[in-house]
């Protein structure tokens, strides 16, 4: 059996086990979280019951990855961020330093190991084309944040005694500024636009800063566009899901953690599977509200679905989402990405990504209410105020910039910077009686804080 402990922030899985030569022997696994050690307990005494527990004891890097991944992993990872580490290895790692034993690395190896991945090829996903030729300094440091993690959990492990990684230099990240568009550019493009699926999608976007898997998980049951929700403006999305396409093994190492509902491939020999799933984070669940003329936009879509339903019949495949093709089926990402660098290249708009779209909305939000992250962090269900305001403080910042303008213009710049006097003469009489006026308002002013009333009856009692 296992049990847990708290130690500080941290929570242990502390479990007996007997070694190669015999010998009881205690270990300890850690955890950031209650529900991850749980996780760890309940798969540990499983194991146990049924005779396929083993103690880790890799002895090269792929091994302690395949265990590290195994047992840690699949009990903390979402499922995208599952797939995005384990391609990580499978491309840059296992194929470089994945046989090196563990007592062999070294930290100088490792610097020099991320120094030589930055003249390393990018492999495609999932046949999509890389963005760059080569490994950028951002992938570097994600291949890093996964070698960390792994090097400290075999420290716990007991397999190695320090983490050749934990200070390790790295290449520099450059971070560049997003290309997004204005709110005339995006005007012009839902202006412009004559396809009636890809204008729900920029306005849907826009309007409720959505992620594009968020946006194509939307189904109808999450939607109120009741009339008279939308004409007191409480009309709203619940975004609650998202639209990925995962491998299949990713699905099965990870025994379908999150997943809402999987979709019946096309072409049976593919190996990867379209699903809904459970967003990333809990923050990602939230309701968003929607304006009135995107409201209405739904109310339109929903009655073009209700008409394909008719017509179609039996053949429509009824999945009640938002987003489909004419017979039901889910619309992927590539269909809105190609239809929108369509739209850009078809009318000379500036060239972005569909996701920038988010972006852009986010911008727009902080523009116009002066700054608020709190409430724009529950439309973009970002995991905390502080990340909004990391990528988005530049745009407070401007605001601030044209402040200062105003005043150089206003006080500096002026010829004439002090308040303007009256110009009226004033006679002796005039000004003695404004004077007293003033005193006598002054005297009424702090006759009204009852502690200085109290001082100056003293006073009058001791003259």
């Amino acid at each position: 059996m296992a049990s847990i402990v708290k130690r500080k922030s941290k929570y242990s899985v502390v479990y007996d086990y007997t070694d190669e030569n015999g010998k009881r022997r205690q270990r300890w696994e850690t955890f950031s979280t209650n529900a991850e050690a749980k996780k760890r307990k309940k798969q540990i005494e499983y194991e146990q019951d049924s005779g396929t527990f083993f103690i880790p004891t890799a002895k090269t890097l792929n091994d302690l990855l395949d265990e590290y991944m195994s047992i840690y992993g699949v009990n903390t990872w979402a499922m995208s961020t599952y797939e995005s580490r384990r391609g990580l290895a499978r491309n840059y790692i296992t194929p470089i330093i994945g046989d090196m034993l563990l007592s062999d690395i070294t930290p100088r190896m490792m610097d020099k190991y991320y120094r030589d991945l930055l003249s390393v090829k990018t492999v495609s996903v999932n046949n999509r084309k890389p963005t760059s030729e080569y490994l950028t300094p951002h992938t570097v440091r994600e291949i890093h944040k996964l070698l960390r993690s792994a090097f400290n959990q075999a420290v716990r492990w007991e397999l190695i005694s320090r983490n050749p990684v934990l200070n390790a230099t790295l290449p520099k990240e450059e971070h560049k500024e997003r290309d997004i568009w204005t709110a005339e550019t995006l005007s012009k493009a839902m202006e412009v636009c004559d396809d009636p699926i890809l204008s729900l999608a920029l306005n849907l976007a826009f309007s409720c800063s959505l992620r594009i898997g968020e946006m194509l998980g939307l189904t109808w049951d999450c939607i109120d566009i009741a009339p008279q929700s939308i004409e007191n403006g409480s009309a709203y999305i619940f975004v609650n899901k998202e639209l990925q396409r995962v491998t299949r093994g990713a699905l099965d190492d990870l025994s379908d953690k999150g997943v809402i509902k999987k979709f019946p491939p096309c072409i049976a020999s593919t190996h990867t599977a379209l699903v809904l799933k459970e967003p990333k984070t809990k923050t990602s669940i939230r309701r968003v509200y929607l304006p009135k003329t995107v409201a209405y936009m739904l109310v339109e879509r929903k009655k073009e679905i209700d008409e394909l339903m008719e017509l179609f019949g039996d053949e429509y495949i009824d999945n009640n989402l938002v987003f489909c093709s004419s017979n039901g089926r889910p619309m992927e990402s590539q269909v809105i990405n190609r239809a929108f660098n369509k739209l850009i290249k078809e009318n000379g708009l500036p060239h972005v990504v569909f996701h920038s779209l988010r972006h852009s909305s986010i911008t727009y939000k902080l523009k116009l209410n002066g700054g608020d992250m709190k409430s724009v962090q529950g439309d973009s269900g970002h995991a905390q105020v502080k990340m909004v305001a990391d990528v988005y403080s530049h745009i407070i910042d401007e605001d601030r910039c044209i402040n200062a303008q105003r005043l150089e213009e206003a006080f500096y710049s002026s010829k004439t910077p002090d308040p303007v006097e009256d110009t009226e003469p004033k006679t002796a009489d005039t000004a003695v009686t404004e004077s007293d006026e003033s005193d006598a308002a002054k005297i009424l002013e702090l006759l009204k804080n009852p502690e200085t009333a109290a001082l100056l009856k003293q006073l009058a009692k001791a003259l």
